[in-house]
């Protein structure tokens, strides 16, 4: 049986028995409830305040420098979920406070698109770069920037499977209308060798169509029913997941892509609504071959630890829609990233040599994995999709007398490009000599800010200040970059907010 990473835990005797009884249910178009797991309460943190929405979300504990003496080498699973950062600008731009759980720094860094190198003859390159830490002067910040393949989705067979929570907490227009607004976006882009199935659920699970091809019938065909769309009821996700995933097996297609994309704010209150039993339930879909691609929205009960579980746990990537602009980014200018994995269990390996003392990895804290992982070609491990960046951050502490090689970096995955899985692997060394980027100068802004809205005890010198200045430095990388000109409104943003609030 495949090893689960990560935090996925192993399955308790209660937790089985939720799933059995979950799975044993005979799903049709009017599903009763199944048995509810009620979660603990959560309790109310102390930095709620300003009309906080109340989102939900999983621990996090942050990683710490560690003795190269004693540990030379660094694990952890690639992935490419960009949640985090959509959630923080929506609460930002709102006025609210920032949750530090709710920070995993990765994703506000993966947001953004790099000029790194793009692979020749495989889905993945991987380059590095070294700077000066901004954050603590005596320290370097490495890079290490990893670019896939891009993938013509046109060529393809798509069998697309959406799953939408139409549960009472999704009424409203950035719910169930953001939702619309993914699928019509999504539309767009689809030709007569996809099909889409809709699924919905709410107390029940209904199969909306199945295996529409997307014609221009056809496309007008799920237009008409997502436009006809109403939100009320509990949210029965579970029962809905199950329906979805056989839909999606049923027309599977071989060598071809099949996925199914959920679209909610994870507020499972019926069937499976804990999110360690959720934890099990999806890695046993993970199994059938179906990627998962996980699309929130919502606020006001958003259960952000559900849809992590969702993605990190079912083979998929995490994105999460506040406004409209994002719903576009997501489902057309990010169309093969989304929707095409080129890359399956991938996975970083960093060994560092005796010039460096100490080192961190920044963000990635609940995707750390195991020496023996990363050598298990069966570990199963993060999806990264098409023509995507990715960015590995460590901070370093050089020796006293550092001279020449830092780290070597490689870089473990399937290639499923082809027929087939191949695994493959791509490498990179760190020096001392090694230049420093735009590219990593960004992405150093958004680490920093990140530590301030993460309350980072590894922060250091850390302002909103200096990340407005070295912004002010890029005006060049920025100019043509709408996502990163808006990062620096939303830094801006930020630092109005907490002098508001001193």
């Amino acid at each position: 049986m495949k090893k689960k990473l990560l935090w996925c835990v192993a399955a308790v005797t209660a937790a089985c028995t939720v799933l059995s009884a979950c799975s044993a249910k005979n799903i049709g178009d009017s599903n009763s409830i199944g048995g509810v797991v009620t979660p603990p309460p959560a309790s109310e943190p102390d930095w709620a305040g300003d009309g906080d929405p109340g989102y939900v979300y999983g621990d996090i504990i942050e990683q710490s420098f560690k003795n190269t003496k004693n540990e030379p080498s660094s694990y952890f699973s690639l992935d490419r979920n960009t949640a985090t950062y959509s959630i923080v600008r929506s609460r930002i731009e709102n006025g609210y406070n920032i949750d530090p759980l709710s920070v995993r720094v990765e994703e506000m860094i993966n947001y953004f698109n790099y000029d790194f190198a793009a692979p020749e003859d495989k889905a993945v390159g991987v380059s590095a770069y070294l700077a000066d830490c901004p954050w603590n002067s005596d320290n370097k910040l490495m890079m290490a920037g990893i670019k896939t393949s891009e993938i013509n989705l046109s060529g393809l067979n798509s069998n697309y499977v959406f799953l939408i929570d139409v549960s009472g907490s999704m009424a409203g227009t950035d719910r169930i209308g953001l939702a619309k607004t993914g699928v019509y976006e999504l539309l767009k882009n689809l030709g007569e060798n996809d099909c889409v199935s809709l699924v919905t659920y709410a107390s029940g699970v209904n199969t909306v169509l199945e295996g529409v091809e997307c014609t221009e019938d056809g496309k007008s065909r799920i237009q008409s029913a997502v436009q006809q769309l109403k939100a009320s009821g509990a949210t029965n996700g579970g029962d809905g997941l199950e329906r979805a995933y056989r839909i999606a097996g049923e027309r599977f297609i071989e060598g071809g892509n099949n996925r199914v994309i959920i679209i909610s704010d994870g507020d499972f209150n019926a069937g499976i609504n804990n999110p360690d039993y959720l934890k099990i339930f999806i890695q046993d879909k993970a199994k059938s071959g179906v990627y998962l691609s996980v699309i929130g929205v919502g606020m006001g009960n958003m259960r952000d630890d559900m849809l992590e579980t969702l993605a990190t746990c079912g083979n998929g990537n995490y994105a999460y829609l506040d406004n409209e602009t994002e719903a576009k980014k997501v489902f057309c200018e990010e169309l093969g990233g989304t929707l095409k994995t080129v890359a399956k269990d991938a996975k970083a390996g960093v060994t560092f040599t005796e010039n460096v003392e100490k080192y961190r990895l920044i963000g990635y804290d609940t995707k750390i994995i195991s020496e023996d992982d990363f050598n298990d070609e069966d570990a199963d491990t993060g999806e990264i999709g098409s023509n995507l960046s990715v960015v590995a951050l460590y901070e370093i502490v050089l020796s006293d007398s550092a001279d020449g090689k830092l780290a070597d970096v490689e870089i473990k995955y399937k290639d499923v490009t082809g027929e087939g899985e191949i695994s493959e692997s791509v490498s990179a060394q760190v020096y001392t000599y090694t230049p420093a980027s735009d590219d990593l100068t960004f992405a150093g802004c958004v680490a920093e800010f990140g530590l301030i809205l993460r309350q980072s005890e590894y922060k250091g010198s850390a302002s909103y200040g200096g990340v407005i200045q070295r912004l002010g430095q890029l005006q060049d990388y920025i100019a043509d970059d709408v996502y990163k000109k808006e990062f620096i409104n939303l830094v801006d943003k930020a630092s109005e907010n907490a002098a508001r609030r001193r």
